[in-house]
């Protein structure tokens, strides 16, 4: 059980990351400053290799911190709108399906 949460984990981060870059470069930029915000996924980078290689701590924090990409994208979708607002709800997804694995995973290792 264990393994599949660690990969639910590892791969909805994975998706998120690739999501956030591509949205604020290439699929839907916020008007000219594109370039800066696309400096938010730094964080998800920093928590990925804890994540891949399975350490409690990481997923403890990590817990916490995707909490503001899911409210990022309740925000953007509500006040966005068209490719913006859909991009926004599949960030709500994946920041769910993330948060989700994290506490099972959590759980599932305490002593």
């Amino acid at each position: 059980m264990k393994n599949y949460l660690q990969l639910g984990a590892s791969v909805s981060l994975i998706c998120l990351i690739f999501l956030l870059c591509s949205w604020e470069l290439f699929l839907a930029p916020f008007k000219n400053q594109s370039s800066w915000l696309v400096l938010k996924i730094i964080p998800l980078l920093i928590s990925l290799m804890g994540i891949l290689k399975g350490k409690v701590y990481t997923y403890k924090w990590s817990g916490m911190l995707i909490l503001i990409y899911f409210i990022e994208g309740i925000v953007r979708s509500y006040s966005d709108q068209g490719l913006s607002s859909k991009i926004a709800l599949l960030e709500v997804f994946l920041s769910i399906i993330f948060f989700l694995c994290v506490a099972f995973y959590v759980k599932a290792n305490r002593p």
